[in-house]
C-alpha cells in the first residue's frame, strides 16, 4: 500500500523473511527527492507494529524537509494461525509484538524470533530492494521503549554501521527490570545472557563515537510508577563512568505515549539528519 505524505510517500511492504521464517511487514517513507536519501530506522515498542509510528509519530514532515528516508519494521514475527507458538499471544510483554530485538536461543522461540539479525542484516537488504533510490548504507537508528532499547543496543554493538542513535523512553537497563528479565529468561535462557543486550552493560565496554540523544517524559508511568522499567539514570551513570557523551532530556508533563513522541520527533529527525547528511 502507499500514501502520499508531505510531498513524499509512505509505502508498506510484505515479504517472506528468511530470517524470521514467516512473512513480515515493514514501512518506508521516501522524501520528495529520494535519490540517495539516507535512512533513519525506527524500532517500535511493546504491542506495536510499524503502523503505530507511521500513523501517530508525525515523523514524515521533518523527514521530508531534511531529505531523509524513514524505515519502520514490525516488533516481532507474526506467525499465521495454525503455526503459532504455544503461549505466543498470551502476554503483551512476551511473544508476538514483543521480540525485544534479540536473537532467541531457547526453543521454541529460536525458530522464528531472530529480530536482531532481521533488523541488522535482512531488513536493510529488503529496504534496498524495495526502494533502490535510497542510500540504505548511510543509516541511523532510533526507537521507543522496547524499541529504544533495541536502538541503543544495536548501535552500541555495531557503532561503525550507524551514523547516529537516539531513543524515546528506552528500556535502558533491561537486566534489572521486569520487562527485560522476562524477555531474556524466555528468549535467551537467563538474565545473565541478556547482559549482551543491555545498553547500560554494553556502554561500559563499547562506546558510540558521537552523542547519544534520549528524550524521556518526566511523567512517564513506567518511570515514576510502581516500577521504574526504564532506568535512564542507570544508563546515565554508566555513560558518565566511561565518558560516553549523552544528551538525556527530561520533558516535564509528558508520558510514555505517541503524544509525547510526536511532540519531540522533529528534534530527533533533525539530530539524525545533521549526521546522516554530513559528507
Amino acid at each position: 500500500s502507499s500514501n502520499n505524505c508531505f510531498g513524499g510517500q509512505w509505502r508498506r511492504f510484505q515479504f517472506e523473511s528468511a530470517t524470521l521464517k514467516t512473512p513480515t511487514t515493514f514501512s518506508v517513507f521516501t522524501p520528495p527527492q529520494p535519490e540517495g536519501a539516507p535512512c533513519l530506522f525506527y524500532l517500535s515498542g511493546l504491542t506495536c507494529t510499524d503502523e503505530n509510528y507511521v500513523q501517530k509519530a508525525g515523523a514524515a514532515r521533518a523527514a521530508a524537509a531534511h531529505g531523509v528516508a524513514l524505515v519502520a519494521p514490525d516488533t516481532s514475527p507474526r506467525l499465521p494461525d495454525g503455526a503459532k507458538l504455544p503461549g505466543e499471544d498470551d502476554a503483551y510483554d512476551f511473544g508476538s509484538g514483543a521480540g525485544f530485538y534479540v536473537d532467541a536461543t531457547e526453543a521454541p522461540w529460536s525458530e522464528h524470533y531472530q529480530m536482531l539479525s532481521f533488523i541488522t542484516e535482512e531488513l536493510p537488504e529488503a529496504v534496498a530492494a524495495a526502494a533502490p533510490s535510497l542510500d540504505v548504507s548511510t543509516r541511523s537508528i532510533t526507537g521507543h521503549s522496547m524499541g529504544g532499547h533495541g536502538a541503543l543496543t544495536i548501535a552500541l554493538r555495531d557503532p561503525k554501521t550507524w551514523r547516529s542513535v537516539s531513543a524515546f523512553s528506552p528500556i535502558s537497563n533491561p537486566t534489572q527490570v521486569p520487562w527485560g528479565k522476562k524477555a531474556f529468561e524466555g528468549y535467551l535462557g537467563s538474565v545473565e545472557a541478556g547482559k549482551a543486550h543491555d545498553a547500560t552493560e554494553l556502554v561500559r565496554s563499547s562506546q558510540f563515537p558521537d552523542t547519544i540523544l534520549i528524550s524521556q517524559g518526566a511523567d512517564d508511568n513506567f518511570l515514576v510508577g510502581d516500577v521504574d522499567q526504564l532506568q535512564p539514570e542507570a544508563f546515565r551513570s554508566a555513560c558518565d563512568a566511561v565518558g560516553q557523551p549523552l544528551d538525556l532530556r527530561y520533558e516535564a508533563g509528558y508520558d510514555h505515549s505517541y503524544f509525547f513522541i510526536s511532540t519531540f520527533i522533529d528534534e530527533h529527525v533533525a539530530f539524525h539528519a545533521e549526521r546522516l547528511l554530513k559528507k
